[in-house]
């Protein structure tokens, strides 16, 4: 094991890095590469010291980062974070990279986009952030393509949620189990992303010969987020995690104000992602499903 070459994650405890350390045992990487997630606290990537010593007697393949400042509301208030750690953070680990010749592979949003579109976004569509978050993730990648453009990745992906940390499909199966009713916006077009399938298009892109440019990924859908909640709804259901419907409500998102402004639109164009990495399209309601399935199987273990 120690003489193997490392595929590192940052970002090591939240939704994305839990996947990937889960989903691991089971890629084909797992044969020649040693898999090693940190936290923030053992990797903090605001500090390029702190890069430097925990990788310093490790033989790195390729670094995936998956640490972000990802609390949209909150980054209006807390811009300087938010840039320390989504912008500064892809700079240190760029320049870490570059230095050791080190594949990166970063993950970024559909939040660098302005939502004004009718049709999905390509990965070379321009590029508008509302707010801080989108800007300081846009920001992240920039820094990445000015300083190591040989080989690094930038995954843009949408509407993360898993069976871990907290998620909109989390805080929906608890409302729902708490309400008799529940208003959720109707007006904002987007696409769900299971962790499960944007941890096997990593895997894949790791595997791949393709070491540079954008991509996206996203699990398929077209949908608001009425219509997630609706769908959450219908599974949990099913999967007995919810034992009677409610009523869900659809608003405008002028009845939702938030700090952040949000797109109205995000669906990404994941064409270039399936054919590049051999990554067939997944149905966003299969994907569904097994999360809230893995969700029912905890509660019942």
């Amino acid at each position: 094991m120690a003489n193997r070459k490392a595929i590192v994650v940052t970002g090591g405890t939240g939704q994305l890095g839990l996947t990937l350390q889960a989903l691991w045992p089971h890629s084909a990487l797992a044969a020649s590469y040693e898999l090693l997630a940190f936290s923030s606290s053992e990797l903090d990537i605001t500090s390029a010291d702190s890069i430097s010593n925990a990788l310093a007697n490790t033989d790195v393949a390729a670094i995936v980062n998956a640490a972000a400042y990802t609390a949209v509301d909150a980054a209006e208030a807390d811009s300087e974070q938010a840039h320390l750690i989504n912008a500064a953070g892809a700079t240190n680990l760029a320049t870490w990279s570059a230095e050791h010749n080190v594949r990166l592979l970063h993950v970024s949003t559909d939040f660098v986009f302005n939502g004004k579109a009718d049709s999905p976004y390509g990965p070379d569509s321009p590029v508008e952030p509302l707010g801080v978050y989108g800007t300081s993730k846009l920001a992240g990648e920039r820094a990445i393509a000015r300083i190591w453009p040989q080989r690094s990745l930038v995954l843009r992906t949408s509407w993360l949620y898993s069976p871990y940390k907290n998620n909109f499909v989390k805080t929906m199966l608890r409302l729902m189990a708490e309400r008799d009713a529940l208003n959720v916006v109707s007006d904002q077009i987007g696409s769900p992303t299971s962790t499960q399938s944007l941890a096997q298009v990593i895997f894949a892109a790791l595997a791949s010969d393709v070491e540079q440019g954008i991509y996206h990924w996203s699990d398929g859908a077209q949908i608001s987020w009425y219509d997630f909640a609706v769908a959450i709804q219908e599974e949990g259901l099913a999967q007995g995690l919810l034992t009677k419907p409610i009523t869900i409500n659809p608003i405008p998102t002028s009845e939702y104000p938030t700090p952040a402004t949000r797109p109205a639109y995000s669906v990404m164009d994941t064409l270039a992602t399936q054919r590049d990495f051999a990554c067939p399209a997944q149905s966003w309601r299969d994907e569904l499903r097994n999360v809230i399935a893995q969700l029912a199987a905890n509660q019942a273990a």
